[in-house]
């Protein structure tokens, strides 16, 4: 399997940070979720060895989790072939074959959007 690599593209820096993204995201920690008494006890004292393989925080997670959720809402398809190719890590063939179109087309509404995220994040940190 080919390796993703952001280093020297345009928009890299953004395209890493989805990809980070996306690995917070697999590894449940945007997922809430309830916990019983016992299994935290359990957990407590028999920790599951850590795969954590992310170099995000969670603070930034959901800055990127928001902005990716009003893509979503303001262009539907666009929103989702991002979510599917960094929140689920399909590749962009799977994207297009799963939607019934061709992967240069899935491969331009995924950096479309990786463009509507950065500017997205941009226009955020300038407001703070």
């Amino acid at each position: 399997m080919k390796k993703r690599t952001y280093v020297d593209k345009p928009l890299g820096d953004t395209e890493y940070l989805l990809e980070q993204w996306g690995s917070w995201r697999m590894a449940g920690m945007g997922v809430p979720r309830y916990v019983s008494p016992v299994a935290a006890m359990i957990n407590q004292f028999n920790p599951e060895p850590s795969t954590q393989s992310y170099v995000i925080t969670d603070d930034v997670a959901l800055v990127v989790d928001a902005a990716l959720a009003r893509l979503i809402q303001r262009e539907q398809q666009m929103g989702d072939f991002v979510w599917f190719y960094f929140g689920a890590k399909w590749p962009a063939n799977r994207v297009a074959r799963e939607h019934g179109i061709s992967e240069r087309k899935a491969w331009e509404l995924i950096k479309a959007g990786v463009a509507w995220i950065d500017g997205a994040i941009d226009r955020s940190t300038e407001a703070a």
